[in-house]
């Protein structure tokens, strides 16, 4: 056998096994899915990004603000679109999560941002309005890499005042996960 023909038969046994290898991969469910930016991007874990309660603005009874979430330098990690929010300290507020359930992910990269917007009102008398102490939501993965636990749960200062908790109004509206920085006032 020549030379060039060994080397022919070495490089197909290779790509027969390579492709056997991967479908065996597949089959088994460990192959990496492509999520749409890459296969590397995972699930974020709560160390894997900060995050902070963002004032919006007011006007006309109108309150704005976001949970601005901030990438760790050399991170890589991905929110999905429809983040769960919930408050602390506020029991006749409820949150109304509008964002569509196939809100697209995004990916946070090497301190790149997202926020997710939150809209209320605080028009109502003192005794039908509720100050919240906190906002919360849940990392997408209570897992890193190796396999190690990492408390997805996180809590913020609510900090932004009082909200409607009245019969009439009592909703602080969550919309879909944004790339890019929270607007301030």
């Amino acid at each position: 056998m020549t030379a060039r023909t060994y080397l022919r038969r070495s490089v197909a046994a290779l790509a027969v096994a390579g492709a056997a290898a991967g479908l065996t991969a597949l089959a088994a469910g460990t192959a990496s899915a492509d999520n749409g930016y890459g296969p590397s991007v995972s699930p974020c874990t709560s160390n894997q990004f900060t995050s902070k309660v963002v004032y919006g603005g007011a006007g006309a009874g109108n309150r704005n603000a976001a949970i601005q979430f901030t990438a760790n330098p050399g991170e890589r990690c991905l929110l999905p679109g429809k983040l769960h929010v919930g408050l602390v300290g506020a029991h006749d507020v409820l949150v109304d999560n509008q964002a569509p359930a196939d809100a697209p992910p995004v990916a946070l990269v090497d301190g790149s941002s997202a926020y997710v917007p939150l809209h209320w009102t605080a028009i109502g008398s003192d005794a039908q309005q509720q100050t919240p102490n906190g906002v919360t939501f849940s990392a997408p993965s209570d897992s890193n890499a190796h396999g190690d636990y990492i408390n997805p749960n996180v809590t913020l200062d609510w900090g932004l005042g009082p909200v409607d908790a009245g019969p009439d109004s009592h909703t602080v509206d969550v919309g879909a996960l944004t790339p890019g920085t929270a607007p301030t006032a």
